[in-house]
């Protein structure tokens, strides 16, 4: 009399496969993974129950997992030396899905049709990728429990399934997989040595493939912090982050509130974008109880942090059935947010420890953390404790934090100063920086076009607002007024009477209060533009229309000789005191890299050079 007994899935779990085989998974090895991970569950139920004193059938045989292929017959096996399978398991576990909510579940999903993007990770029903793949699934398994004995368990996924005694089985499950016509490349060595180097390296198990030890690389992350020597860390970067050079910075993490993290980041020796290499991909794979989760995890981190290299295991992740996609994306979000607020804390407590090893991060990375300064609100206070530049009191090539700069502030400073040009020369040079030298202010020097950028969207720093020294609105006395200089009325009259001359190639014309040295200086007209800001949206913008033309302000300095003497020149010889006008104005421009077209300017100058030449002939 035959024992074979024959069932009928359960309606959920037919209508489950038809999802699985036809709709849910993106890529058809992710089977491999899958059936690969319930095994290393399965050892590790195992080994807990042993640990426990709990009694084992053949305690003797280590957890373990096997791989086998045959070509010839077209099959995949799969099997493990954990804890194994009842009757009443495989009944269970195999053929219905015991679980609250799972009609209505599977009710939601078919109406979404969107089977990727729903919560069905608890369900643990990986087993049935298998499907995707094979035409029929035959498995054998004798339960840990000595008084068991061995089943078979076989379907051809044509409603159901069919059970019945197995003997002389050892403790554990195997599971066979019949391909399908279109999977027979599975039965290739390579194919499922590739599959399991990416997904299962670091199962804590050994998984052998045909005879050969595979995961021979360790899930460092596991490991104590101090068990584990500089070169294990460095090897193990090399494997992960494909890279041939030890890496600048590292990370080993755990927490386990709010979540449960073990992870190591690292930080390469170099940033390959500075290079010319495109634009750098993510580089953190994330992985629940050290099976592989999503490599190159795009969401795990911000898009600014995309140069960082490791992993990241959780416990807590719920997962979809694939394992594709998170299930809860408000957890996914927590766990970003908890991973980059300490590496951001790694990052401060590296430079303050070590600030010369943070200088060569940062002449590497520095772009990264102002694109997020520009792009990351949640954490953008504690990029700008990150930010370092050079001021007009640090020697040259040195750089200085914002918190160190609001150290040394006066108690009569209230701003944060800044200015952008293109070196520190330029920057000493430049006329919207003589007030501040003369009045012993300090001004960081920026010289990354980005950097003014970083600054606008900065705000401030300490509750202390960021000017820029263009623009800064000055709470300051004018300089002591210098012999010969122009009265206030004279100083008025001839702003109105170059206003005149210049007419709409000028906004306003006005008397300055922060020159000392130079002539005249241009000022932006848009109170949130600097002209550095302007000329470096045009360089960049193809459609100039989306940049507002208007033209700056000017400002006169009544204490240099230049404008005195132009002054008088008004009243003497207008027609060549408007073309001096025009020369102070331009010349203001070409010191704000404002003169987009200098032609009619080096032709009035050959003509004011003629005069001179003439005069003294």
């Amino acid at each position: 009399m035959s024992t074979i007994e024959k069932h009928h899935f359960q309606a959920e779990i037919q209508q489950l496969l038809d999802i699985v085989i036809h709709s849910l998974y993106t890529d058809r090895e992710v089977f491999v993974r899958e059936l690969v991970s319930n095994a290393a569950d399965a050892c590790e139920k195992l080994r807990f129950l042993q640990s426990s004193g709990g009694a084992v059938f053949q305690p003797d045989i280590k957890e373990g997992i096997s791989v086998k292929t045959d070509a010839t017959a077209g099959t995949v096996t799969i099997t493990d030396t954990g804890l194994g399978m009842t009757k009443t398991d495989l009944v269970e576990n195999l053929g219905t899905i015991a679980h609250s909510g799972t009609k209505a579940f599977l009710k939601q999903l078919a109406e979404s049709k969107k089977p990727d993007a729903h919560l069905i990770g608890q369900f643990g029903v990986g087993f049935y990728s298998a499907f995707m793949v094979a035409s029929k699934v035959t498995v054998l398994s004798r339960s840990h429990l000595p008084e068991e004995t061995g089943w078979r368990w076989s379907s051809e996924n044509a409603g159901g399934y069919e059970i019945e005694p197995a003997a002389d089985l050892p403790r554990g499950t195997s599971i066979t997989l019949q391909l399908k016509d279109d999977a027979k490349d599975f039965t290739e060595e390579a194919t499922l040595k590739r599959i399991l180097q990416r997904y299962s390296s670091f199962v804590q198990f050994p998984i052998e493939l045909n005879g050969t030890h595979l995961n021979t690389i360790q899930a460092l992350w596991t490991r104590t912090k101090s068990e584990i020597t500089d070169a294990e860390y460095n090897a193990f970067y090399q494997y992960v982050g494909h890279d041939h050079e030890d890496p600048l910075l590292r990370l080993h993490f755990n927490a386990d509130a709010p979540l449960a993290i073990q992870s190591i980041l690292f930080v390469p020796q170099r940033n390959v974008e500075n290079m010319g290499m495109g634009r750098m991909e993510p580089g953190v794979n994330l992985y629940c109880k050290k099976v592989l989760i999503q490599d190159r995890a795009k969401n795990l981190f911000p898009e600014w942090l995309r140069f960082l290299r490791g992993v990241v295991d959780s416990e807590d992740l719920p997962l979809n059935i694939s394992r594709e996609t998170m299930q809860d994306s408000a957890l996914m979000q927590k766990l970003n947010k908890v991973l980059t607020t300490r590496f951001l804390k790694f990052l401060e407590e590296t430079a303050e420890k070590d600030p010369a090893l943070y200088e060569k991060f940062y002449a590497e990375f520095s772009r990264c953390l102002k694109e997020g300064v520009a792009s990351d609100y949640t954490h953008r206070e504690a990029l700008g404790r990150l930010l370092r530049y050079e001021s007009s009191i640090t020697e040259k090539g040195k750089f200085t934090s914002l918190a160190d700069y609001v150290k040394r502030m006066g108690s009569e400073q209230k701003e944060i100063f800044y200015l952008l040009a293109a070196n520190r020369e330029t920057a000493e040079s430049s006329p919207y920086y003589e007030v501040f030298k003369s009045r012993g202010y300090e001004v960081l020097f920026l010289s990354d076009p980005w950097d003014e950028f970083v600054m606008e969207h900065l705000h401030e720093f300490d509750k202390k607002p960021l000017k820029a020294a263009e623009k800064a609105e000055l709470d300051i006395h004018a300089p002591p007024t210098a012999e010969g200089s122009l009265s206030e009325a004279d100083a008025t009259a001839l702003a109105a009477w170059v206003k005149e001359k210049l007419a709409d190639r000028v906004g306003t014309v006005r008397a300055s209060k922060r020159l000392v040295d130079s002539p005249a200086v241009v000022v932006e007209s848009d109170r949130h533009m600097t002209s550095s800001m302007k000329r470096m949206l045009k360089a960049i913008q193809k459609d100039k229309d989306v940049i507002p033309d208007t033209q700056p302000d000017l400002e006169l300095n009544p204490r240099s000789s230049v404008i005195v003497r132009l002054n008088a020149m008004r009243q003497t010889d207008e027609p060549l005191a408007a073309k001096v006008a025009e020369q102070v104005y331009d010349n203001a421009r070409v010191a704000a890299g404002l003169l987009d077209d200098p032609r009619a300017m080096l032709k009035r100058l050959n003509e004011l050079l003629e005069t001179v030449l003439t005069a003294k002939a």
